[in-house]
């Protein structure tokens, strides 16, 4: 088992789990001490089924992943392309949340960059204003980052950990 920070050796029959930014993680003894060490999970119960009863057949979804379709992020600068788009209209804050119906605050939270608007609320902007604001985005080959020393994949190895 290996350091799922790191990389490094840990232990298998007493591994270290922390919570690192609100992540549980396997880790070994160093980076144990980015987060918090938390108590092993406990085994979940499970109910045997009775003799003679079969399980609940399941649909088969096939070998389809939600990993291999691209998802929506919004771009960058959302904020500015709003207002501009608004601007150019010729709307104030009030006409655009009339057309998108949201209330005015909610305008002005996602112009200022205060607030980031969910997929939903996004798409009612896009329409509204016929801009785009969600861009389709491929999931990242981790395989190109794998450690090289030991060949699997470490958060260690795509990332830089600053150290206090």
């Amino acid at each position: 088992m290996e350091c799922e920070i790191c990389g490094k050796t840990v232990p298998e029959n007493n591994p270290i789990r922390a919570k690192i930014e609100g992540s549980v993680m396997v880790v070994c003894k160093e980076c144990s001490k980015l987060g918090t060490i938390q108590k092993a999970p406990q085994q979940p119960k499970f109910r045997q089924q009775p003799k003679g009863k079969k399980a609940k057949n399941t649909k088969n979804t096939g070998n389809y992943s939600r990993r291999d379709e691209p998802s929506e992020e919004l771009i960058e600068d959302f904020n500015l392309k709003i207002r501009k788009a608004r601007e150019t209209k010729n709307w104030s804050r009030e006409d655009l949340g009339k057309k998108i119906n949201e209330r005015v605050s909610v305008i002005t939270r996602i112009e200022t960059g205060k607030m980031t608007p969910d997929t939903k609320l996004t798409k009612k902007i896009e329409k509204t204003l016929n801009i785009k604001l969600l861009e389709k985005v491929n999931n990242i080959d981790l395989n190109q980052f794998i450690n090289t020393s030991t060949g699997e994949r470490a958060l260690g190895s795509i990332m830089k950990i600053k150290r206090k």
